[in-house]
């Protein structure tokens, strides 16, 4: 079994309302950096997990993102995997 480390960033849907970024967004005027705008806020998870190679961990990885770390409704996810 070999170890990896899984990266992991979960973000809204580019046609989901984003509250939060939009909050952080308008933030930026107040604190004079009126050129950032569009502002996106998400979720980095990262995580390790043991299998046999590494096309069974992206399968797995894959599958927890799915199943249970983004909600794939109103989110995207994508992820990076290496051997640690």
């Amino acid at each position: 079994m070999t170890k990896f480390q899984a990266e992991i960033d979960v973000m809204p849907k580019k046609e989901i309302l984003d509250p939060q970024g939009k909050a952080v967004t308008g933030s930026m005027k107040n604190l004079g950096l009126e050129e950032i705008h569009n502002i996106r806020i998400g979720k980095h998870i990262s995580l390790e997990i043991e299998a046999e190679n590494e096309d069974l961990a992206r399968q797995k990885v894959d599958q927890a993102c799915k199943s249970l770390l983004a909600n794939l409704i109103m989110e995207s996810y994508s992820f990076s995997l290496r051997t640690v």
